[in-house]
C-alpha cells in the first residue's frame, strides 16, 4: 500500500512539473439529495438540502485537466414506509468524506465538461421518524459512485454543477426489511483558486 501511495504521489508531482496549469484552493457548496429505494415495503421520499466544504486541486495539460477533491459532506433524504393507506416517513442524514476525481476538457477558455469516480467514506448517519425515534441501520462504510457535470472558470472563481450517482448500495435494510438504498445528488459548488 505504501508503494502505491508513493507511486501516485510521484506521478502527481511529475504531472505538476509538466503541467501548463496547476491550481489549488478551498471549495464550498450545496446539494439536493434523494435516496433511491428499491423495495416492496419502502419508497423514496422528498429530497433534502445539504452542504459540503473542502479543497480541490487541478492539473491541466492543454485542454485536458484532472481535478481531485476532498470534501466533508452533510447530506440526506427521506424514505417512506408503505403501511396500507398510511405511510411513515424516515429522515436520513449522512456525514461523510467524499473524494471525487474529475477528468475533463476545457473549451472557450472558461467552460469545462467533466466526469469521474467518487469514493465516499461514511463518518456517521442518523435515521429518525416523525416521532424523533432514532434507528440505527447498517449503512456501508464506503461506497463508490460517479459524478458528471459542467464547470465555469471566471478569473480565480471555479463554479461546478454536477450530478452524482451511486454504483454501490448505501444500505441493504431498514427496520428489518430488505432494501437497496442508493444516494443521488445534484451538486452546486464554488471554489477559489489560490494559485
Amino acid at each position: 500500500m505504501k508503494k502505491i501511495i508513493l507511486a501516485i504521489a510521484a506521478l502527481f508531482t511529475v504531472g505538476m512539473v509538466q503541467a501548463q496549469d496547476f491550481s489549488i484552493g478551498p471549495k464550498i457548496g450545496v446539494s439536493t439529495t434523494n435516496i433511491k429505494v428499491d423495495s416492496d415495503q419502502f419508497e423514496s421520499g422528498d429530497s433534502k438540502m445539504g452542504y459540503h466544504v473542502g479543497a480541490f486541486a487541478r492539473v491541466g495539460i492543454g485542454s485536458f485537466f484532472l481535478q481531485p477533491e476532498v470534501l466533508y459532506v452533510n447530506s440526506g433524504g427521506e424514505i417512506r414506509e408503505r403501511q396500507g393507506l398510511n405511510s411513515r416517513s424516515y429522515d436520513v442524514r449522512f456525514n461523510k468524506i467524499d473524494v471525487p476525481v474529475m477528468a475533463g476538457f476545457r473549451f472557450a477558455e472558461v467552460f469545462r465538461i467533466q466526469a469521474g469516480p467518487v469514493a465516499s467514506i461514511l463518518l456517521n448517519s442518523d435515521v429518525s421518524d416523525e416521532f424523533q425515534q432514532l434507528f440505527n441501520p447498517d449503512y456501508n462504510r464506503t461506497t463508490l459512485g460517479y459524478q458528471a457535470g459542467i464547470g465555469l472558470d471566471l478569473a480565480n472563481l471555479v463554479v461546478d454543477l454536477k450530478y452524482e450517482g451511486n454504483l454501490s448500495k448505501a444500505g441493504e435494510e431498514l427496520g428489518g426489511f430488505a432494501t437497496d438504498q442508493r444516494v443521488n445528488q445534484l451538486i452546486l459548488s464554488v471554489g477559489f483558486r489560490i494559485f
